[in-house]
Parts: C-alpha cells; sequence; structure tokens
C-alpha cells in the first residue's frame, strides 16, 4: 500500500516538474519574442512612389536626419512640397529656422514649394491639430509624415484619426542609426526611446479615446504658416519700415551740433572783471 502511495507521489512529482518546466520554458520563448519584435510593433513605413506634401515632425537630431531624407526626396521627384515644423527654442529663434536653412542647401529648392511651421507644441497630438486644418483648407489629398522610426505607429495614429481621413496621412521613419527595431535591446539610447515611444503610444490610446476630429475653421486658433518665400518678403517689408527710423537716427548723429559758449561767455566776463 505505502508502495504505491510512493509510485503515484512520484508520479505525481515528475508531472508537475514536467508542466513547471514546460511553462518555464514557454514563457522564456515569449519574453524572447517579445523582447526581439517588440521594436518593430513601434514601427509603421508606408511605402509610396509620388506625393504631393511632406511634413516633417520636429525632434530631428543634429544631423538633421529628418530634412536630408526630405530634400533626397524632393531631388529625386518624389515629393512636391514640403512642411517643416520646428518649436520655439529660444526668445526669437525657432527649430524651423535651423532646419529650414540646412535643408536649402541641400539642393535648389523653389522656396514657393518650402513651408514653415513655427509652433510651441509639446506633442505630437498637438502638433497634428496645428497643421491639420492648413492641409485640410489646401484640400490635399495625402501627406507624407516623416518623424521617428519608433514613433512612425503612433504618429499615423493620431494624425489620421484627427482628420477623419482627409486627408490621408502615411508615414515612414527618419531612418535614424540610434534606434534599430531589431537590436534595440543593445544600444542604451535606443532602450529609452523603446521605454518612451511604448509608453506615449499607450497614453495615444487614451487621448484619441472619443475625440472630436479637427477641421478648416480650427486654424483659426494656430500661428500662421507660410512659405519661406512669404517669409523673406515679410522680413524685406519689416526692414523696409525700419529704414525711416534708422535714416533719421544717422542724420542725427552726423548733423553738427552747436559749440556750448555758455563756459566762454562766463570766462570772458571773469578776464573784464579783473
Amino acid at each position: 500500500m505505502l508502495l504505491k502511495k510512493d509510485k503515484r507521489i512520484k508520479k505525481a512529482s515528475r508531472k508537475i516538474y514536467w508542466i513547471t518546466t514546460t511553462l518555464f520554458f514557454i514563457v522564456l520563448l515569449a519574453f524572447y519574442l517579445i523582447i526581439t519584435t517588440s521594436g518593430f510593433w513601434l514601427e509603421q513605413i508606408d511605402h509610396f512612389t509620388h506625393v504631393k506634401w511632406v511634413a516633417v515632425l520636429d525632434g530631428q537630431g543634429p544631423d538633421m536626419e529628418r530634412t536630408n531624407y526630405v530634400a533626397k526626396l524632393m531631388r529625386e521627384g518624389k515629393v512636391d512640397s514640403v512642411l517643416i515644423l520646428g518649436r520655439r527654442v529660444f526668445k526669437d529663434r525657432n527649430n524651423a529656422d535651423f532646419y529650414v536653412e540646412d535643408f536649402m542647401k541641400q539642393g535648389d529648392f523653389d522656396s514657393n514649394s518650402v513651408f514653415l511651421a513655427r509652433h510651441n507644441d509639446p506633442s505630437t497630438l498637438e502638433e497634428a491639430r496645428t497643421v491639420i486644418p492648413w492641409f485640410k483648407k489646401r484640400n490635399a489629398d495625402t501627406v507624407l509624415l516623416i518623424t521617428g522610426t519608433a514613433a512612425t505607429k503612433r504618429a499615423a495614429k493620431i494624425f489620421n484619426t484627427l482628420a477623419g481621413g482627409k486627408p490621408h496621412f502615411i508615414v515612414s521613419g527618419d531612418s535614424s542609426y540610434v534606434f534599430v527595431p531589431e537590436r534595440w535591446f543593445s544600444n542604451r539610447e535606443a532602450k529609452k526611446i523603446w521605454a518612451k515611444e511604448w509608453s506615449a503610444l499607450f497614453l495615444s490610446w487614451f487621448d484619441l479615446w472619443n475625440i472630436d476630429t479637427v477641421g478648416v475653421a480650427d486654424s483659426a486658433y494656430q500661428a500662421p504658416i507660410r512659405s519661406l518665400s512669404e517669409e523673406r518678403r515679410v522680413d524685406f517689408i519689416d526692414l523696409q519700415k525700419m529704414l525711416p527710423s534708422v535714416k533719421r537716427k544717422i542724420d542725427t548723429l552726423s548733423t553738427p551740433q552747436p559749440a556750448d559758449t555758455t563756459a566762454t561767455q562766463s570766462k570772458d566776463t571773469t578776464t573784464t572783471a579783473k
């Protein structure tokens, strides 16, 4: 009787051992698959042959990888016009100023097809609210978004939800060497991007819950978006307005001032009295 009981205990122990071992390897395999594939779950790359509009979201690195990519697309004739977004970084300077300055050095681009969107939006959601009314006003059909590779899926979801399907936004990454989806866990900076983007993706689901779409009328609440050509004309007009006051200042400085005779008269009076 005891022998049979011992056999049952041993058999149950072996069964528990194999179940535990199997579950351990299943969990280990699942963990491995999540680690190695979760970088791709953040990514969405849409293929295209030609689009009229491309929007470069703010946040690129010092190598200007996003505007570099757009410059390449424009030279190849794959895009016609570009909208460059940038946040304010100094009292009177904006990231868009630095981006467009470097961008225009990379080709003979028409300044009428390069647009600047200066903003102070802290998130992709607010960037979408800024530019979607502008694109709707111009009846844009398809717009290519350029953002970080790890942010492509989130950006596409945000922009297309707020736009309500018009225009349709497709996305492409910036080909950054920092975040590579298949080996994000081998680089400390990439790990931080991975954690940040997964957190932002989860939060965006809550932000977009039952949210209203953005229409043309909402553009009244945003800063004006102008082409580089218009920017230069505005700067020239501002300079023209300054010229009269500058000229008056120059004339004032160049006009000889009458000599101060008070001290001389006082001295002559003193001499005569003596």
